[in-house]
């Protein structure tokens, strides 16, 4: 497929505005994508990679604007592109104004000789650009970046640079996709939802659908060593769990980071949250896990930071050994980790996803004999705030409620899991600009714009500059400044990136943000790098908590 006929359908795709509609769009570009459809599955979504993948471009909007500039002409710079961008406000319309496509030499040209770009094509050039590493490798990404912007058409210079900066701003979500596949292939819409939460590859199940239909759908299983989204919580209080399950399972909130174990027999891989491989920096999880287990088996869990004496540590103990990549047995030395597994997706080929949450706990004392998170049941409230008390008096964070005949549902924030936290509330909002300090701190980043997630982007609702030190402000300014898109006088716009974790006194209603909310006295918690955009806490979560 030439790159210019996707391109044309996401055009059409971004200008529809109903979702019926898109779903159509959706299906009938699957539909004539032949060999490519895989890769077409993942371009809509704006991924280069299956979702279970952690491989990234690894690409800034520095690099991004650089890359357009150099394209562009000599008398393009990347601060010109920068201004263009705080003018229109979206990359990829920046992209298409440019007059690209003018500039010559052998770097402007890749497999295609300079011939029209194929998708394939771009898949190609991408996935090399994302396995460039080591010395020169900048100069390599730009290089592969410049080549293919310089032989794009404006249109597709539009969804290029988005592809390239993972934001393809079309409507199209994992809904669609899933719908769209239904449609295409005339198969069970339920049938795809299941075989994307198991497989957490849209571009295998759209070609499975295809070629096997339904039958081909409900083959696909879960694979150690392949990742699935977490299932997610809300926020939640006893008597709502008692009052729609009669009793629930109580367990211990940690204030810890969540790793999925994929043992496949002999070796065993962690994953985090966001899917990302954190086998190397837990060598001691790792040890326990291989020394426990003796069959296959997929585990949800929480690593938790302790100190000497075994008591928990805070949560940003925990993230400094998932950043660690060096030294990882000095770290260890420093702060020690420990598994508590919660959950069995996987035993011995044997999928557990559809087995009630008791009996997944049970397969958990069957394959450990110890990491295992104590599991309560009981109908009682008195009973919960006693072991709500007894979890928050051990230095944990809080409990969950479970529903005890629930299944386990990949990336699903149902009303099967509550979780209950005291004190002050905290939302999970991700930073979409930013203000320089004052004083002692004006060479940083200092007052940081928070936002919601919506199903078309991301809502502001206010903005923390409290609870930071001065080393945090540092870090954090390290942290942000990659993804820095433009500046106009004190205020910075960031693309959606980084999450932070902010606790607040009130939800109150306000015209100043574009949510309509704002929050009161808000103050920074900490960096949640364990939660990517997507991951953040929605606007409807917002809304829902502003009117309790």
């Amino acid at each position: 497929m030439e790159f210019v006929v996707f391109a044309d359908r996401a055009a059409e795709m971004e200008a529809e505005p109903a979702d019926l509609e898109t779903v159509a769009l959706v299906a009938e570009l699957f539909a004539g994508a032949d060999d490519e459809l895989d890769t077409v599955a993942r371009f809509v979504q704006g991924r280069v990679f299956p979702a279970h993948d952690g491989t990234k471009l690894d690409i800034g909007p520095s690099l991004c604007y650089e890359a357009l500039a150099k394209a562009a002409g000599t008398n393009v710079s990347a601060n010109d592109i920068e201004d263009r961008l705080a003018e229109v406000g979206e990359i990829g319309a920046v992209a298409e104004g440019l007059d690209l496509g003018g500039q010559q030499g052998l770097s402007a040209f890749g497999a295609g000789g300079g011939e029209g770009l194929t998708v394939s094509e771009v898949d190609s050039e991408l996935r090399a650009l994302a396995a460039a590493e080591g010395s020169g490798s900048t100069d390599t990404k730009l290089d592969t970046l410049f080549g293919l912007f310089n032989r794009a058409d404006d249109l597709e210079a539009r969804f290029l640079a988005r592809l390239v900066l993972g934001e393809m701003r079309i409507g199209v979500g994992e809904g669609t996709v899933r719908d769209g596949i239904g449609e295409a292939f005339d198969v069970p819409v339920e049938s795809v939802e299941r075989a994307l939460q198991v497989s957490n590859d849209c571009g295998l199940v759209a070609e499975t659908a295809r070629e096997d239909g339904e039958a081909g759908l409900d083959d696909i299983h879960l694979e150690v060593g392949r990742p699935v989204k977490a299932m997610l919580a809300q926020a939640g209080t006893a008597v709502d769990a008692l009052e729609e399950w009669d009793r629930a399972a109580v367990e211990t909130k940690f204030d810890g980071a969540r790793v999925q174990v994929h043992h496949d027999g002999q070796t065993t891989r962690l994953f985090s949250r966001n899917l990302e491989d954190v086998t190397d920096p837990l060598p001691e999880v790792v040890e326990f896990v291989d020394r426990e287990l003796e069959v296959p088996a997929i585990l949800d869990g929480e690593v938790v930071a302790v100190d000497e004496a075994g008591d928990p540590l805070p949560f940003q103990e925990v993230l400094r050994r998932f950043r660690r990549k060096h030294d990882v047995a000095a770290t260890r030395e420093n702060v020690a980790v420990e598994l508590h597994a919660f959950d069995c997706l996987h035993v011995d080929g044997e999928d557990l996803l559809d087995v009630p949450l008791v009996e997944r706990h049970d397969h958990l004392r069957d394959l450990l004999s110890a990491g295992i998170s104590e599991l309560v049941l009981t109908d009682d409230a008195d009973a919960v705030a006693e072991y709500e008390a007894e979890a928050l008096d051990a230095g944990h964070e809080g409990i969950m409620l479970k529903n005890p005949d629930s299944s386990y549902t990949p990336g699903n924030r149902g009303k099967n899991w509550l979780k209950r936290k005291p004190d002050v509330e905290t939302l999970d909002l991700v930073v979409t600009g930013a203000e320089w300090g004052e004083g002692r701190r004006a060479n940083l980043l200092g007052t940081f714009l928070l936002s919601a997630r919506t199903e078309d982007g991301y809502e502001t609702l206010g903005k923390v500059a409290t609870g930071i030190t001065d080393e945090e402000l540092a870090a954090l300014h390290d942290r942000l400044e990659p993804y820095v898109r433009s500046e106009s006088g004190t205020e910075v716009d960031i693309e959606p990136a980084v999450v932070f974790e902010v606790g607040y006194e009130e939800i109150q209603r306000s015209p100043t943000y574009s949510s309509g909310y704002a929050l009161r006295f808000p103050r920074f918690v900490g960096i949640r790098k364990d939660k990517s955009p997507d991951d953040a806490d929605s606007l409807e979560r917002v809304e829902r908590l502003a009117d309790t």
